[in-house]
């Protein structure tokens, strides 16, 4: 679309195209110290799993030593990692969450 200006400049609009946001993925990594039913218990809280889901997840983690929680957009995946970590400090867990770009 173009628009013509007093001057005799034409001026044209060009559509922004809007590619949406990087989106994190969201892992928990396995250590040797926190309890299985503590990272069942992270994972429905903190990521709205339902038990056998975050059974699920827990096992993979303790099995593969990282397991998938979830995809965000940048600022929920840093949200969610530091609540994670938060309330693992305060149980007194090691517990390890991170964040990658997908």
């Amino acid at each position: 679309m173009a628009t013509k200006h007093e001057d005799g400049t034409l001026a044209t609009r060009q559509e922004q195209k809007l590619k949406p946001p990087p989106m994190y993925q969201v892992f928990l990594l396995n250590d040797d110290y926190t309890p299985m039913e503590f990272v069942v218990a992270i994972i429905q809280e903190y990521f709205n799993k339902d038990r056998e889901a975050a059974t699920q997840i827990m096992l993979k983690v303790h099995r593969e030593g990282k397991g998938m929680c979830g995809v965000y957009p940048k600022d929920i995946a840093s949200t969610k990692v530091e609540l994670v970590l938060t309330h693992a400090r305060k149980a007194g867990h090691p517990l390890q969450c991170v964040m990658e770009e997908a």
